[in-house]
Formats: structure tokens, C-alpha cells, sequence
């Protein structure tokens, strides 16, 4: 018996449940009996009652089987649609200053109106379909547009090989297809402020997960437009402050001068100066860049020299950081720089 089914049953015999005798009772964590808490809730097999230590634990009644949920489905005419005003329309109806941390609502109705601001601005759409889903333990929204695509729309603008070319673009921040009336960055710092998100568009969907500290692609079936889904826990303990000081920190007179990329989902293969440059297009907007390795076992010294000898040459003022680089990779950059990297 696994311990999710062990919970139930003590739960089932004993009434009721704190989280403190399950802890005891299973002798693990109350961490870890929290994470299968969360799962039993979800799968409406536990309900909760109360909030922190406090909480206790049943199981439902046959009339209350389904948990605590709201949602709203609503569509919108995107000509003329002002993002502020249709979150402050919705955000009462779902009563998030009472459903929401602080922080949490900060966040949401940041990422809301940025997203919802970008299928105004650039979707090329005549409507928007909005969702908003809650829970015991998340807040979830969902914009649906039938425009252009995201992914279309920026490899058309900049002239990319492919769709799939545009992932790299979106993520280094900065990459917007209307310059005069966009920073870019709206994106950019949603991805970050999320627990989950994902972008969906055409035969690609982009995952950012942020409790998993990853970002994944895949390949889907053809969708018109543009799906963007994001899910942030009602109690997210994220400053959004935090996250603006973390790109755009003081030292940058708080503009957005620090980015990150992540170097595996440029190419499969990271051998050739060519791909080497194809990671590096528009980064020399920022001061300071962050390469993340993760996942990338190989690279070509041809590769590495653009980036650590020649870019670097061309730019001295750029500051270039790396993040979990394979020490088998180390010499092939050291070979091609002066200064060792650390």
C-alpha cells in the first residue's frame, strides 16, 4: 500500500485527520505528507478544513464529493479591449483579494494583463476566449486566441528559419514585434512568476516550469492562434518584486539589462559557429547574460569560440555568466578564452 492510500485509510477510520498525526503516523515529513495531501485533494478522494497547522482532514460526503472550485468562462472582442479593465471586472467575481495571498494576486494580475495586452496588440485576432479556474491549492487562467501565432509571428518579423527558431527569441526577453509600443519583457518576467505556464501555437507548445526549474518543448497537434495557460498556488510565497529585481536589478538602474538562456533548446547539436551566433542574436541588448547548460553534453570548440572569444571580443562590456555547465565541457571554453572561466 502506497502512502496516498495509507493516508486514506487512517483518515477513513479515524474520521479525520491533522497533518501532524499523519506525519507521525507514517513517520515521514510533514512536508512530504503535505504533497500527498495535495494529490488526494485534487483527486477529490480528501477534503480540507481549515487553513495552516490548524487543518484537519476528511473524507467527503457522498453531497459533498466535489471540492472547493470556481471558474469563469467568458468571451471577449479584442478591438478596443482595455486588459486593466476586464481584470478588474473578473477579479471580484472570482473574489481574489480574499482568495489570493498578496503576493499571489500581485502576480496574477500582472501576468494577466500582459498576456492578455499581447493577444490585443499583436494576435491579429478578432476574439479571445478567457478562463479562470480555482481550486483548493491553485489559481489557473487560460487566454485562447485564433490569430497569427505567436511562434509565426515572431519568426515572420525577424526573419528566422523556422518557427521553432522563434523559441530561442521569446526566451532571451526583449523580442517584441511591435518595438514602439512593447518592451518585450512581458513575457519574459510572466514565464518567471508562474508556477507553470505554457504557450501553445500551431504545432508547438513551450513549457516553463518553475517548480521543476525547466523549460520544455514539445511538439503538438496543429492549433490555430494562440493558447497561453498559466497556474500559480493561492498561497505563493514569489515576490513579484523579487523577480523584476532579479533581470532589472539596481545596479542596471532597474532596467532589464540581465537575462538568461537556455542553451539546449537552440540546437541539438552545439558545434558550429553558425549555431553559436543563432543563440547570441540580441543579446548584446543586455549587460549581462546568463547561459544556462543544463542538459547539453557536447559542444564544438568552434562553437564555443564565437561565444567566449569573439562575441566577448566585440563586446567587452558584456558580462557573460554560465550555469550548470557538464565539467567535461570546461576545457573545450577554457582552450578559447585568456581568463579561465570559474
Amino acid at each position: 500500500m502506497n502512502a496516498k492510500d495509507k493516508i486514506f485509510k487512517y483518515i477513513e477510520k479515524n474520521q479525520y485527520a491533522t497533518g501532524k498525526q499523519l506525519s507521525e503516523y507514517l513517520g515521514i515529513s510533514r512536508q512530504a505528507v503535505n504533497k500527498h495531501l495535495k494529490e488526494l485533494i485534487q483527486n477529490d478522494r480528501v477534503v480540507k478544513e481549515g487553513i495552516t497547522r490548524g487543518a484537519i482532514y476528511r473524507i467527503p460526503s457522498a453531497d459533498k464529493k466535489v471540492r472547493f472550485k470556481k471558474s469563469i468562462e467568458k468571451s471577449y472582442a479584442l478591438s478596443g479591449l482595455e486588459e486593466d479593465k476586464v481584470f478588474h471586472e473578473l477579479a471580484p467575481l472570482l473574489n481574489l483579494k480574499y482568495e489570493l495571498s498578496d503576493r499571489a494576486f500581485k502576480i496574477v494580475s500582472y501576468a494577466f494583463t500582459e498576456m492578455l495586452n499581447n493577444a490585443i496588440d499583436h494576435s491579429e485576432s478578432e476574439e479571445c476566449i478567457i478562463e479562470w479556474f480555482i481550486d483548493s491549492y491553485k489559481i489557473s487562467f487560460r487566454l485562447r486566441d485564433f490569430g497569427i501565432g505567436l511562434f509565426y509571428s515572431i519568426f515572420t518579423k525577424f526573419n528566422l528559419d523556422d518557427e521553432n527558431a522563434a523559441i530561442g527569441e521569446l526566451l532571451k526577453g526583449k523580442t517584441t514585434t511591435m518595438a514602439e509600443k512593447h518592451s518585450g519583457e512581458g513575457i519574459f518576467f510572466t514565464s518567471k512568476a508562474s508556477d507553470v505556464i505554457f504557450f501553445r501555437s500551431h504545432k508547438i507548445k513551450l513549457s516553463f516550469d518553475n517548480q521543476k526549474k525547466d523549460v520544455f518543448v514539445e511538439e503538438m497537434k496543429f492549433i490555430k492562434g494562440t493558447e497561453v495557460s498559466f497556474s500559480i498556488s493561492k498561497r505563493s510565497k514569489r515576490r513579484l518584486d523579487n523577480i523584476f529585481s532579479q533581470f532589472a536589478p539596481e545596479e542596471f538602474d532597474y532596467r532589464f539589462d540581465r537575462t538568461k538562456a537556455m542553451v539546449k533548446l537552440f540546437h541539438q547539436d552545439y558545434v558550429s559557429r553558425s549555431e553559436a551566433k543563432r543563440l547570441l542574436y540580441g543579446l548584446d541588448k543586455f549587460k549581462e547574460i546568463i547561459l544556462d547548460f543544463k542538459g547539453v553534453k557536447s559542444i564544438g570548440q568552434g562553437f564555443a569560440d564565437e561565444i567566449f572569444r569573439i562575441f566577448k571580443k566585440a563586446h567587452p562590456d558584456k558580462v557573460i555568466k554560465i550555469e550548470n555547465l557538464n565539467p567535461s565541457l570546461k576545457p573545450v571554453i577554457d582552450h578559447v578564452v585568456d581568463n579561465k572561466i570559474k
